[in-house]
This record gives C-alpha cells, sequence and structure tokens, in this order.
C-alpha cells in the first residue's frame, strides 16, 4: 500500500477533528467558564500523560506485529493478546497512580477559586478511570497500524475525537458544567472508540485463531516497551510541564491564556505525525539504504509542505485569535502563540530521526536524548517564567525544540545533515513570529511584511522539495501554469 496514500489518511484524521475544535473550544469557554476550562485542560493533560502506562505497549505491538508481517497468523494474534493482558494489568495500576496524583495536585498545588475545589476533588476518580481506556485504545490502535489499515484507524479516531468534543458540551446544556459530568461524557465517547476497535482487531487478526497469553512474549514486548515507556514517562514532562508551572505559579486563567494557542500549535505535529505512522511499519524490514532515504526524504517533504502554512498561521494568529475566542483573551495568548506555533514548526522535524530510532529497533536513543534534555530545560522555564512570564515560557519551549530536533537527528544519524536546510528556513519563520507581534495587524506594514515573507518562503519551498512531492502539486494546477 502506497506511503503517500497512508499519509493522507492520516492527514485527514488528524484535520478532522481540528475543525470540530475550532467551533467547540469557544462553546466550552461559554459554558464551562475560563476557570474551568483550565481545570479541564489539565485533566486531560494528566489523562494523556497517565497513558504511559501502557507500557509502550501500543508501539511495542506495532513494532512486533509489523516485523510479523509475512509469519503465521497466530504468531500476531499471540502478540495481540499477550499485549492486551499486560495492557489491562498496567492501566489499573496507571488508575490508582492517577487518582493520587490528581488528587494531591488539585487539593494542595493549584490555584483556583475555593468554591471550585470541591468540584474538581469530585471529578477526580472518574478521572482515574479513563486511564485504562487511554492505554487500551493504545494497544489496539497500534495492532490496526501495524497491518496498515490507516484509514480504518483514522475513521475510528474522528470518530472517538469527535464524540470526545461533542458529549460534554450536550451534557454541560442538560445538566450544567459539572466537572464529574463532563469527565463521564468524556470516558462515553472513549469506550465508543473502544468497541469499534476491538471489532476491528478480531477481524483482522484474532479471528479464527487461539487465545494465547505467552509469557515468552512479554519479555520482548517489554523490552522494546519499557524504553517506549521511559519516553513516554518523561517526553511529556518537557511538553506539559509549562502549563502545570503556569497553573501553580500564576493560577487557571493564565493556564486557558496559554493553552489556547497550545492547542492549536500542537495541531501542526499532524502532518509529520501522519507521514511517519505511515513509514513506521515498514522500518522493522527495511535496508539500511531504504530507511537513509525515507528519512532524508521526509525531512524535504515536511519542510516543502508544512513551512508556508505555518508562517501565514504565524500571521494571522492574533486576528483568529480575536476573533475566535475574544480580544479579552485572544490579545494576551497571541503574544505568547506566535512563539509556541515556531517550536511546533521546529519539533515538527524531530518526528523523522524519533520515528527512525524506534522502528529501527533502538528506542533506548530517544529515551536518552530526552532524559539529557529534563536539567537544562527545567533550568530555562524557570529562570524564563520568572523574568518574563508567559513569553519567558514559550520562548524556552521554542528553544527546547530546537535542541530537541538537532540532538534527535544525532543520535540517529551521527551527523546534521538536514540542519543546514531547517535553520536556513527558520530565520524567515522567526522574522515572522516577531514582525506579526511587532505591527497590528490593522497597520499596512503587517501586511507588507507578510506578503515578502510569503514569497520567500513560498520559493525555498518550491527549491527545497523533492521531485515526487513537485509532481503532485502540478496536479492541482491549471494545465496553463503547468507548461
Amino acid at each position: 500500500m502506497s506511503v503517500s496514500r497512508n499519509a493522507t489518511y492520516n492527514l485527514l484524521g488528524a484535520v478532522l477533528p481540528i475543525l470540530l475544535a475550532l467551533v467547540t473550544v469557544p462553546i466550552y469557554l461559554k459554558l464551562v467558564g475560563t476557570d474551568r476550562y483550565g481545570v479541564l485542560a489539565i485533566a486531560w493533560l494528566l489523562l494523556g500523560y497517565f497513558g504511559l502506562f501502557d507500557l509502550g505497549l501500543g508501539r511495542a505491538t506495532t513494532y512486533s506485529i509489523a516485523a510479523l508481517k509475512d509469519a503465521p497468523a497466530q504468531d500476531r494474534a499471540d502478540v495481540f493478546w499477550t499485549a492486551i493482558v499486560t495492557n489491562i494489568i498496567m492501566g489499573a495500576v496507571g488508575a490508582l497512580v492517577l487518582w493520587a496524583a490528581a488528587a494531591f495536585f488539585f487539593d494542595q498545588i493549584f490555584k483556583v477559586d475555593v468554591r471550585l475545589r470541591p468540584e474538581i476533588m469530585a471529578a477526580v476518580p472518574w478521572l482515574a478511570l479513563a486511564v485504562p481506556i487511554a492505554t487500551m485504545t493504545g494497544v489496539l490502535t497500534g495492532a490496526l497500524q501495524a497491518r496498515e489499515r490507516f484509514l480504518e484507524t483514522n475513521m475510528i479516531s474522528v470518530m472517538s475525537t469527535s464524540l470526545f468534543q461533542i458529549f460534554p458540551i450536550l451534557v454541560a446544556l442538560a445538566w450544567g458544567p459539572n466537572l464529574s459530568n463532563l469527565l463521564i461524557a468524556s470516558i462515553a465517547a472513549r469506550a465508543v472508540a473502544i468497541a469499534v476497535l476491538w471489532w476491528r482487531c478480531h477481524v483482522l487478526i484474532t479471528r479464527g485463531q487461539k487465545h494465547r497469553f505467552v509469557r515468552s512474549q512479554i519479555k520482548e514486548l517489554l523490552g522494546y516497551g519499557s524504553w517506549v515507556t521511559v519516553t513516554g514517562l518523561f517526553g511529556p514532562i518537557l511538553v506539559i510541564l509549562d502549563r502545570f508551572a503556569i497553573g501553580a505559579v500564576l493560577g487557571a486563567r493564565a493556564v486557558t491564556i496559554y493553552t489556547v494557542p497550545f492547542q492549536l500549535a500542537q495541531r501542526i505535529a499532524m502532518f509529520p505525525n501522519a507521514l511517519v505512522m505511515a513509514v513506521f511499519p515498514r522500518l522493522p524490514t527495511a535496508s539500511p539504504e531504504e530507511r537513509i532515504i525515507l528519512s532524508e526524504k521526509a525531512i524535504r517533504v515536511l519542510l516543502a509542505a508544512i513551512s508556508l502554512p505555518i508562517m501565514g498561521g504565524i500571521f494571522i494568529l492574533h486576528p483568529f485569535l480575536d476573533l475566535w475566542v475574544g480580544k479579552a483573551i485572544g490579545g494576551e495568548a497571541a503574544e505568547v502563540g506566535s512563539l509556541i506555533v515556531l517550536g511546533y514548526w521546529v519539533n515538527a522535524f524531530a518526528v523523522v530521526p524519533y520515528s527512525w530510532m524506534q522502528g529501527t529497533g533502538r528506542p533506548d536513543l530517544v529515551t536518552k536524548v530526552l532524559l539529557i534534555q529534563i536539567p537544562p530545560y527545567l533550568v530555562l522555564l524557570y529562570l524564563g517564567m520568572k523574568q518574563f512570564g508567559l513569553i519567558g515560557c514559550a520562548a524556552v519551549f521554542a528553544i527546547r525544540n530546537t535542541a530537541d530536533f538537532l540532538m534527535m537527528w544525532w543520535a540517529a544519524r551521527r551527523k546534521f545533515t538536514p540542519a543546514p536546510l531547517i535553520l536556513m528556513m527558520g530565520v524567515p519563520m522567526l522574522a515572522a513570529a516577531i514582525l506579526s507581534d511587532w505591527f497590528a495587524y490593522t497597520n499596512p506594514m503587517w501586511w507588507l511584511s507578510g506578503l515578502v515573507l510569503a514569497v520567500i518562503v513560498g520559493a525555498m519551498c518550491w527549491r527545497i522539495a523533492p521531485p515526487e512531492l513537485l509532481d503532485k502539486g502540478r496536479r492541482f494546477l491549471p494545465a496553463r501554469f503547468v507548461g
């Protein structure tokens, strides 16, 4: 099956929920208020973080089943059932740990209106219940991706994310914005996805095969998955710690101001993730030469495809946020948002060496790179927040992502081959972040500087793009422009 086709499925699966989020976030802010939305943002972060209790079995399942591409069907079924049973046990452990951690954080550390605190504490058990569901989703999705069923996994993902956005709104409209009810609605949405994923795994992997828990496979799965787990344990710290620090120091409103543009910027990862997820199942059986070609082409495709749209996104961020969530939040959010977007643009390229190392059986290298980053990041985050507030947090985030890419690529290839291309493109991208904040969007210089930078970035993208990408682009142009 075509990598480009699979990547397209993955991309569409990421884009459709974004369009829904554009509609639902303002509704959430209106229905539940900025304080409750800040609490929900932290709750969803905790849930995502404690999904690490799948012990990396989601990615390990993908790797192991993909490596058994031509093996008997029973071998793949054995991997699946072993991963499922182990995952259920660890998901339950994760739920108990999250219960204790969330109760302590929201009761002792998080700054919020005292009238809201009892409601938050009552919702913590429901948040813990969501952990086993989150971990199970990872294993089931990983199994289907190993069989390159990207269209199906993305259709299920779109359905799940849509229900995850819609169910809590319906509950808030019917019974009010109680946090326990909102979390129950979120769990129900994920449970629907679990049911559909389970059915597809039965059809494609386990039907007609024995249900066996193979102890000898636990070591193999956890040997690979343990490194992915450690990555899952420490990696999110580099992404979510800023909002926990903001919540503890600056309060719930500041979390909302920072989270709104952050959630938008996170969507930048959809394109690199779509591409590498399509490539990943092929890496375990690819030759070293094929892996080099795939990785270097992926970097050029990413640079050429996402740089111009992201540069435009940086420029329109301020007027968009003013229109989307209102000027009371939009202006402050845009100030930090341009730097967050820039950080995620750099982060997009780190996904390539990240997947290279995991797809070639070296997830340990990913973990070691992340562990090295944590101490200096914590120091810089503290200094940035102390001196410059939210702007300092965003700037440190962008700097850390740049260092992350360079270190990941060096660990994977022992060279900085694509770094000059990315740094060269980074100059006009940084200029966009500065100028979009420097000039008000009512100022003609805002429009002029945006146009000039668009021409520069567009020309660079055309120069960098692989021939295959240019050929695909020409298909969408009128015949008179193609020549």
